[in-house]
């Protein structure tokens, strides 16, 4: 669906603030001119504030928070103009809180002593970055609706207007999430390392209930964002150990690498092309041999492997690309919890409710 240009019309009147779209001004409403990126937004937001609350479904704010869309898409907005890197960052805070423990709002939790034991402190989450821009998130959110909207369902949506924001598909994301009270360090080595082979990453996922084509395709959210060079030096030099390179990495793109990386912690685009733009170039790439990560790599250049042929069809149509990204991200946010577990809606997404407040759920 794309508009060229539209009116937005928001009228007020109505329980749900109905959004119309129109390609003239109407009375009795308040008026915006729509770019078609907004226009997809609306869209989208009309679908999920047009029916009724149902546990973990995209109407489950219709009537209790129907702005939500809109107050996410807002600071996200905001802090891509500050930092083009503000997408990769939120998407990558939603995959690793969903690999631990369910999607639960578990690694956004900070060190609370014999209380808390951050997942932020496992080695998968070092350098882990943009909790502010979820403080500011949540922020705008509970001055709209408070004591509503958890901080899971804040990383799932805040990760699908990044990924739009940014060039990528558009979709309806299932809500209804708590937040957990307590955090899983021990679990984030489920999380896929950067020196991954291909079966770890495939037992990795397949732990989660995500097949081949979930794994390619979830993957290719590094197209874009940046790694730092320390996840991925020992390829330009001394791969596993044998005083060489990584034969599967180009060479003119390893000299590249080696001139960027005056440190360990220097950050280098994971995608060379077009850095901050979300599309099929991170499966071109890896044909290229210029995947960043030896984990990305591996999707194309173990042999006779089954995900080789799902990179060849992604690079080739990316509109297949967005289609599956689209499918994989609602399965990979559908992971829930484990029964038993304490649960509740934040209000500050970086420490438990005190107890006198919070309702087991």
């Amino acid at each position: 669906m794309y508009f060229k240009s539209c009116w937005v019309c928001i009228k007020e009147s109505s329980p749900l603030h109905t959004l119309v779209l129109s390609s003239k001004p109407k009375q009795n409403c308040s008026l915006k001119m729509a770019s078609p990126k907004l226009a997809a937004i609306v869209v989208v937001a009309a679908l999920v504030l047009s029916l009724s609350h149902a546990q973990l479904s995209p109407f489950f704010y219709a009537y209790t928070c129907p702005q939500l869309p809109f107050l996410v898409l807002n600071v996200v907005a905001r802090a891509l103009q500050a930092d083009d890197r503000a997408a990769a960052k939120l998407i990558r805070l939603h995959f690793h809180d969903c690999f631990v423990n369910g999607c639960d709002g578990s690694v956004l939790l900070v060190d609370v002593p014999g209380v808390i034991d951050s997942e932020l402190n496992g080695p998968p989450n070092g350098g882990i970055q943009g909790m502010d821009i979820v403080d500011n998130i949540k922020a705008a959110v509970e001055s709209a609706c408070p004591g509503v909207v958890s901080c899971a369902d804040i990383l799932a949506i805040s990760a699908q207007i990044s990924v739009f924001l940014s060039g990528g598909p558009i979709w309806v994301v299932p809500m209804g999430r708590k937040d957990s009270r307590i955090a899983n360090r021990t679990g984030t080595s489920n999380l896929p390392g950067p020196s991954e082979t291909l079966n770890g990453l495939k037992a990795k996922f397949g732990a989660q209930g995500l097949d081949s084509t979930d794994l390619v395709a979830l993957s290719g959210a590094h197209t874009f964002g940046r790694s730092r060079c320390l996840f991925f030096s020992d390829r330009l030099s001394n791969f596993n150990r044998t005083g060489r390179p990584d034969p599967t990495l180009d060479p003119t793109y390893r000299e590249q690498l080696r001139r960027l990386c005056t440190t360990q912690e220097t950050r280098v685009n994971f995608d060379p092309t077009t850095p901050t733009r979300f599309d099929k170039a991170y499966y071109s790439n890896l044909i290229s041999l210029k995947g960043l990560l030896q984990s990305d790599q591996e999707l194309f250049s173990t042999p006779r492997a089954d995900t080789t042929a799902i990179v060849r069809s992604f690079a080739a149509d990316e509109r297949a690309f967005f289609k599956q990204f689209v499918k994989s991200m609602i399965k990979m946010g559908n992971l829930k919890p484990p029964p038993g577990i304490a649960s509740e809606v934040r209000l500050d997404c970086k420490r438990v409710n005190p107890v006198r407040a919070y309702d087991v759920m």
